[in-house]
């Protein structure tokens, strides 16, 4: 709840005329609706400035020479890039956004459990941030985004330390966000909402919360120990004082690898919820997407070593990690399976957020299965370092957890801000990004084929044709990702008057009022069926009528 108080409009006093009381109850608000949108407008200023960093490279690369910049500015250019778009998009983005303004909509609450701790989140993700931006752009740092030591603990002379302690304080953000979403689902659900009545998306962040939890503290500790060795010389990751380097690849990819899935999990759970409404249909499999979920989850805890083929690793650890790398690829299937089975005979859409849902599956796909190379030792030892890697990365990533978060606010954008968007230009918008994106990084498993290392500034005349298609194609995408931000403004002003349900979902959030009030529910919910059951609901004119069966009730007037 926020802690303003609120009045009706013919009663508000003067003060709220005032901007500096309307700052005030922003950055001291305890809502958690306000902090998500506190939070999208931070990661969408992060998105840009790590955007620009890749627009720059992209355009240093259209000749095989590279002479826009210096090797050493590009070095800083893509750990810029990678420090940014990991550490303050990626890993924030859906949760702190879409979680923390949809769980307790989702599950019947008035607010996440701890209020305090949440802002709290956003202030620790600011400072953070503007620790590790002005120590990448003032100077920059040159290690990349992994800090592989020595390199960054002993050799090199940029802002490493002050970058570092900008991740390590963006990390309590994460903890702190986990832990809130995860009492919030044990303690705060509507009545009559059992674990198996929860949306999938819930299920999803549940599992996202237990690896922000449990992972992030061992990349903090690690993150910390670069400083203490880089500042007292103390011998940890420098093998010239008795240290291990290879420690420092372990312990950095014991998180990082369930760090993918604190990018992925989460447009998994957008996904889930977007296709069953446009589908018209149940989601099938419930229960199978959501124990895949905490499959995924745990999986990764398991398969850090296949960063580390090439590492010195041992013949039988090796076989160990590509055979787990195999097998987490299997509740990632069970997701796809039983969205594509969902699709199967639906009323499908072609609204812009099942647009974004449906590139996220094909990119994802793609992603996943170029992660079967790479788990593969014999093509692994081929294509590690080379462009091979940037282009999964990106599928993933990009081609995941991007085109969800956008298939997302789309969706919800009505709900958080009370305004249709133009939807014409929507499915342009999501049209562009998918071309886009293709022509950005296909070619770039071709470069990695032909053995293109990546963090290069230069490459041999050969390959410049495949490069150029990529910075064509990185020139396309970045019109895509403005399209959205262009019509979102505009939308404020000027968008139709949202009604409380315009897509006709059957969510637990779309029974209250967009935006929804400070309290979320004027009448507190009462939850008797589970979710997705588009079978049972009868649309007129844009208008839900719950038929028989209806999962929502209440203890007043509201919908029965």
């Amino acid at each position: 709840m926020s802690s303003i108080p609120y009045y009706p409009a013919a009663e508000r006093p003067q003060t709220y005329l005032n901007w500096s009381y309307r700052v005030k109850s922003w950055l001291f608000t305890r809502d958690h609706k306000r902090i998500a949108i506190l939070y999208m407008l931070s990661i969408t200023l992060f998105f840009f400035i790590g955007g620009a960093a890749a627009v720059v490279m992209r355009l240093h690369l259209l000749t095989p020479d590279g002479t826009l910049v210096q090797a050493d500015t590009y070095n800083r250019l893509f750990t810029l890039h990678g420090v940014v778009m990991v550490f303050f998009f990626l890993i924030p983005s859906i949760p702190a956004v879409l979680g923390n303004f949809l769980i307790p909509l989702m599950i019947g609450a008035k607010d996440l459990a701890f209020p305090r701790l949440n802002l709290a989140s956003w202030y620790f993700y600011m400072v953070g941030g503007l620790c590790a931006v002005i120590a990448l752009v003032a100077g920059g740092v040159d290690t990349g985004w992994t800090f592989y030591t020595p390199y960054s603990s002993i050799y090199s002379n940029t802002n490493v330390v002050w970058a570092i302690a900008g991740i390590f304080l963006a990390g309590f953000s994460s903890i702190f966000t986990g832990l809130n979403f995860i009492v919030t689902m044990h303690k705060m659900r509507a009545p009559g909402m059992t674990w198996f009545k929860m949306p999938l998306f819930c299920w999803s962040h549940y599992a996202t919360s237990i690896i922000q939890v449990l992972a992030t503290p061992v990349v903090a500790i690690t993150l910390v120990l670069v400083i203490i060795e880089r500042v007292f010389h103390a011998g940890i990751f420098d093998p010239s004082l008795g240290g291990d380097p290879v420690l420092f690849q372990h312990m950095f990819w014991f998180y990082s690898h369930p760090a993918v899935y604190i990018m992925v999990l989460p447009g998994m759970a957008v996904v889930s919820e977007i296709i069953p409404c446009f589908a018209r249909k149940p989601i099938f499999g419930y229960s199978f997407i959501a124990f895949s979920s905490v499959a995924i989850a745990v999986f990764g805890f398991l398969v850090w070593g296949h960063h580390m083929f090439v590492s010195g690793e041992s013949m039988y650890s090796a076989l160990i990690f590509s055979a787990l790398s195999f097998s987490v690829a299997i509740p990632s299937a069970v997701k796809v399976f039983n969205w594509t089975a969902t699709l199967y005979k639906g009323s499908i859409s072609s609204a812009t957020p099942m647009l974004y849902a449906l590139g996220f599956i094909g990119l994802f796909t793609m992603g996943g299965l170029t992660g079967l190379f790479l788990a593969t030792l014999g093509i692994d030892v081929h294509v590690h370092d080379t462009y091979f890697i940037i282009a999964h990365f990106h599928y993933i990533m990009v081609g995941g957890a991007v085109m969800a978060y956008l298939g997302g606010l789309h969706f919800w954008w009505p709900k958080i801000t009370g305004r249709m968007y133009p939807e014409f230009m929507g499915k342009i918008s999501a049209f562009i990004i998918f071309l886009g994106f293709n022509l950005t990084f296909f070619p770039q498993f071709l470069l990695g084929y032909l053995g293109m290392p990546r963090r290069y500034h230069s490459y041999p005349p050969e390959m410049q044709v495949l490069n150029v298609l990529s910075s064509a194609g990185a020139s396309i995408l970045a019109v895509g990702y403005l399209l959205p931000l262009g019509y979102f403004i505009w939308s404020l002003r000027y968008g139709k008057i949202a009604p409380t349900n315009p897509y006709l979902a059957t969510g637990l959030e779309w029974q209250t009022t967009s935006p929804p009030p400070p309290e979320n529910f004027d009448v507190p919910p009462i939850v008797t069926e589970g979710p997705y059951r588009y079978d049972l609901m009868v649309s007129q004119l844009g208008t839900p009528l719950i038929a028989e069966g209806a999962r929502i009730q209440t203890t007043g007037s509201a919908v029965k």
